[in-house]
């Protein structure tokens, strides 16, 4: 049995961890714990058990690493980042590996299936690298996969006028309405809407951005929505490095020159809402009013106020109703913990 452990700190990779293990956290097609589980056909946990191996979460694991990683575990070695093993340490790494992640995602997916045969409708360059699951509904659009491929489950609606280009996934039930447009590495997690301009981004399942405005170099947790009009700067006008505070709102970690939005769950933007570089924005935050643009936003905040939890829960709680789905009990407890806290 596989244990997939949190044996680092993980407060680098909030505001992902919050509400899930790091096993949870979604990166080019799929969970990490997700890629363990096509990989090796085992059970993975994150319970400890013995007689089982330990690999940090944190690793992604391909078709290529995947045996080097477990001897390596089974061995009790040290995982260091190379060429061929990528370590996730901080949230923004999340949208710079986004492009490794889908690449080496697609070869997992794929394998020897066969995708669904492309109408000629579209406009598609480099057709063997765009693999279409059944039941996807595509109007005429552009698919260009010569910057790398592209991934198109069950269930989802590409509406005519769309221009993406790979690397690219798009999850099941997931919708990209009427030209949009999309560069890679960008993945869209399950019954996703998304509109207007996304450029290497994540977003997690359940989650928005229907409308115009620009969301580049980002990441976007479970069960947010941005605002028509909602954008974000992810280069600085000094074309300088870009800082983020992941936690404690007064030391900053530098991504590199490039450093969009790292938003938490369950959070919302109001239109015409504008991010600066390297924003992060907590769980269950309803961004408005003069605070909207805040280099770091703590969790439940609700304008420039704290949000009351009750209320905090009953809108959640009100956005998953559109989605047919509502808050479990641990979610709930969770949720409570956190707001204790802030």
């Amino acid at each position: 049995m596989i244990v997939l452990t949190e044996n680092f700190n993980r407060e680098n990779l909030f505001p992902f961890t919050y509400m899930r293990h790091t096993a949870d956290i979604f990166i080019g097609a799929m969970t990490i714990r997700k890629k363990w589980e096509l990989l090796t056909g085992d059970v993975i946990t994150t319970d400890d058990n013995e007689n089982s191996i330990f690999i940090p979460a944190n690793i992604i694991p391909t078709l290529e690493n995947y045996k080097e990683i477990l001897e390596k575990s089974s061995g009790q070695a040290e995982i260091k980042s190379s060429d061929t093993i990528k370590i996730i340490s901080y949230s923004w790494q999340l949208f710079q590996l986004n492009d490794y992640a889908l690449r080496q995602d697609y070869l997992l997916l794929t394998g020897k299936k066969e995708s669904q045969p492309i109408n000629n409708f579209i406009t598609a360059s480099n057709k063997g690298d765009i693999f279409i699951e059944a039941g996807v509904d595509i109007s005429p659009c552009y698919l260009n996969a010569a910057t790398g491929p592209i991934y198109i489950s069950h269930d989802a609606v590409i509406m005519e006028g769309s221009m993406i280009r790979g690397p690219f996934f798009l999850g099941e039930g997931s919708v990209v309405k009427m030209g949009s447009k999309i560069y890679g590495a960008t993945s869209i997690g399950k019954n996703c809407t998304v509109g207007g301009e996304i450029k290497n981004s994540i977003l997690f399942g359940n989650s928005n951005k229907a409308h115009d405005g620009y969301l580049g170099d980002s990441v976007i947790g479970e069960w947010c929505n941005l605002g028509a009009g909602t954008s974000n700067s992810n280069v600085k006008n000094t074309a300088t490095r870009v800082g983020y505070m992941l936690k404690d709102n007064t030391s900053l970690t530098y991504s590199g020159n490039k450093g969009g939005l790292l938003m938490g769950d369950y959070s919302r933007s109001a239109i015409n809402t504008s991010f600066y570089t390297g924003a992060v924005v907590g769980v269950c935050c309803n961004i408005f009013g003069e605070n909207y643009s805040a280099k770091f936003i703590e969790n439940f905040t609700w304008g420039n106020e704290k949000y009351i939890f009750e209320k905090a829960l009953r809108d959640i709680e009100n956005w998953m109703a559109f989605k047919n789905a509502s808050l479990k009990e641990d979610e709930k407890q969770t949720l409570k913990e956190l707001y204790e806290n802030v």
